[in-house]
């Protein structure tokens, strides 16, 4: 396998990064919430640049945007998604669809290298509407109901309003075709300091932690915080605090070795000082690689529940509200993936696990799959200063790209 180092333009991968970053920047990061402008802006971006990468460009009624190829020869499927946070960083999503480009105009144009790449920018990875909604219709896992469910998580909005608004109504949902494509590669900033800590250039996934979230209602009696006696409250927001301290000290006894947990949000109604909460809700999360260990501490927290409920003033009510299956990344994927590493930086690099999810884990579902990291500044990410360095971008992308080489010629 030669050397195609000298293939991929480095220059203009950065050059296309920052271009995307200026659409909807945040002090050195960016604000693109799912179908907000700078997020169509971002999906037009992409979408008039593939047909110079030998691609016909599509935004299908989901929001993803696709490219494909008539060139003959196996295809390979690769990409990430444009939308962030909020107030978060640039590279999150971005930075897999940059590598994906690059890997298109560098293969498809070239005479001699076998097939072609095809580019995806999955809509809503960071789940502003649901989890994974691009992705998952992609390969038929989600359905009109679920899309007449689906509401922005921040201002209630409906996604069938939302897809209305920005001219994407009534477009059909682009599917996968069987057979199409010899798999899904994808690239990302790691989100983590085992890269850079170890002044490694590669992270090789081997796995993506599946996620669980539910919201844990609890339901006590609204009353005056000055005129009822502490004995006979029933104080909502008092039960979901001892319930957040319950779950960290039972959970370390059930769980697996990588297994986290979050609780990201607390609300108690009616959030006054000088009234008892009658109400709260907390959202909660936990990851994990395999799901019978997520299967147990599910079982736990129901558990938790109802004998809070039974031996407490409030009743507790836990609701699943996402899942997401761990997914095995495919083996000879990740060797094509180490095999460049040892081409191009001399084997710096690492298999591990992802502790965040990502599309890929959804095409796994379909196809063979494979990730990539690059290293993070810090480990920062979901924060405008995520960062890496230009040359480990560069780096990142040259690896992508002779990956790509590798699993088209095998």
């Amino acid at each position: 396998m030669p050397d195609n180092r000298s293939h991929v333009d480095g220059a203009r991968v950065l050059a296309d990064l920052d271009a995307l970053r200026r659409i909807g920047a945040y002090k050195t990061g960016v604000h693109k919430p799912t179908f907000s402008d700078p997020h169509m802006q971002s999906l037009q971006w992409l979408a008039q640049r593939l047909p110079a990468a030998g691609l016909a460009a599509e935004i299908d009624g989901i929001g993803n945007v696709i490219g494909t190829s008539t060139k003959a020869g196996p295809k390979l499927l690769a990409g990430s998604h444009l939308e962030s946070q909020n107030y978060a960083g640039w590279l999150d999503g971005p930075l897999g669809v940059v590598y994906a480009l690059e890997a298109a105009r560098v293969i498809n144009a070239d005479p001699d290298a076998d097939g072609s790449v095809e580019v995806a920018a999955w809509c809503d990875e960071e789940g502003h509407f649901g989890s994974f909604l691009g992705s998952r219709s992609y390969v038929g896992a989600l359905t009109e109901d679920d899309i007449d469910a689906a509401r922005d998580r921040s201002s209630g909005r409906t996604m069938r309003d939302a897809l209305r608004e920005v001219g994407l109504a009534g477009r059909p949902r682009a599917g996968a075709e069987r057979g199409r494509h010899i798999g899904y590669l994808e690239a990302h900033i790691e989100q983590g300091q085992t890269l850079e800590g170890g002044g490694l250039a590669i992270g090789i996934v081997t796995s993506i932690v599946g996620i669980w979230q539910y919201r844990i209602i609890f339901e006590g009696e609204q009353n005056h915080a000055g005129t009822t006696r502490m004995d006979v409250r029933r104080d909502a927001g008092l039960a979901l605090a001892r319930f957040c301290v319950a779950i960290d000290d039972r959970f370390p006894g059930a769980c697996g070795p990588r297994t986290v947990w979050t609780t990201g949000r607390i609300v108690l109604d009616p959030g006054a000082p000088s009234i008892i909460p009658g109400r709260a809700e907390m959202l909660f999360q936990m990851r994990d690689d395999d799901a019978a260990v997520i299967d147990r501490l599910e079982a736990l927290l129901r558990d938790m529940a109802a004998k809070a409920s039974a031996q407490g003033r409030c009743t507790v009510a836990v609701e699943r509200i996402r899942t997401g299956a761990p997914a095995l990344m495919n083996a000879a994927f990740q060797q094509a993936i180490e095999a460049a590493s040892v081409a191009l930086v001399g084997g710096r690099s690492v298999r591990m696990p992802s502790g965040a999810g990502h599309d890929a884990q959804v095409l796994a579902s379909i196809m063979p799959a494979g990730m990539l990291f690059v290293p993070s500044i810090g480990g920062v990410s979901h924060h405008w200063s995520e960062n890496t360095e230009d040359a480990d971008i560069v780096t990142g992308a040259e690896v992508f790209v002779d990956t790509c080489r590798r699993l088209l010629a095998r």
